[in-house]
């Protein structure tokens, strides 16, 4: 150890008490985390990168230090379904350090990474008072049926109105407008549950019609319109 001169000068003032660091709730614990190996907790974090032009929310399950689970979803950028490709295969396995310090390809993966790092390391977590913590596939809880992220996508302009496009529940394929034109509910189809029927053999078209769902005063619309198309 090199110190400088005026350090090497200076007579020695013994330290007292050992403050140690305050401990955090973990999976139902309160821990005094020293070391990596000490963090564990299932939590969520947004980032986006420079230009903005993209999100990713990132889930991770970590046990002794090491992330054990991820979950990547991406919005907005047709290259980051690629770069999340990839970092579901890089982080599982790492230490909650080595995967802040490594390259997930993407900066908005990169930025959700930072942000997941200063939750788990101050006890920010979803399972901070979950006793014992939360098992390994809790992440895929969140997409439920069909395995698919919640999305929602809506479109609207001064001259024209709003266009719901996409619903947590699913595509949305009509609105539903009242005497006055204004939205009173929407038509949807559920992708997850259409897919699995397909997969099963199910025909498209009975699929398509056991996969829709509505929401709201649909059924009371005085007209219905596409809003991909009207």
């Amino acid at each position: 150890m090199i110190y400088s001169h005026e350090v090497e000068h200076m007579c020695v003032v013994k330290k007292g008490a050992n403050h140690g660091c305050a401990p955090i709730p973990q999976e139902g614990n309160w821990v005094r985390s020293t070391q990596i190996t000490d963090i564990s907790g299932l939590t969520h974090g947004v980032g986006w990168c420079a230009p903005q032009q993209g999100a990713c929310k990132l889930t991770l399950n970590v046990k002794n230090g090491i992330i054990e689970e991820a979950l990547v979803e991406t919005i907005g950028c047709s290259g980051m379904t690629h770069s999340a490709a990839m970092a579901s295969e890089i982080l599982p396995g790492k230490t909650l350090l080595e995967a802040l310090n490594t390259d997930l390809v993407c900066d908005a993966i990169n930025t959700a990474m930072r942000e997941l790092f200063l939750q788990i390391a101050y006890g920010r977590t979803q399972s901070a008072f979950s006793e014992g913590g939360l098992p390994i596939g809790a992440g895929l809880e969140d997409l439920g049926k069909g395995l698919r992220s919640q999305v929602g996508t809506m479109y609207g302009t001064k001259v024209k109105g709003t266009r719901y496009l996409e619903m947590a529940e699913g595509y949305c394929t009509r609105m539903a407008l009242d005497a006055d034109d204004e939205v009173i509910g929407y038509e949807f189809v559920h992708l997850g549950k259409f897919m699995e029927s397909v997969t099963k053999g199910v025909a498209a078209e009975e699929a398509l019609e056991k996969a829709k769902g509505t929401y709201g005063r649909f059924n009371d619309a005085v007209r219905y319109i596409n809003p991909r198309h009207e």
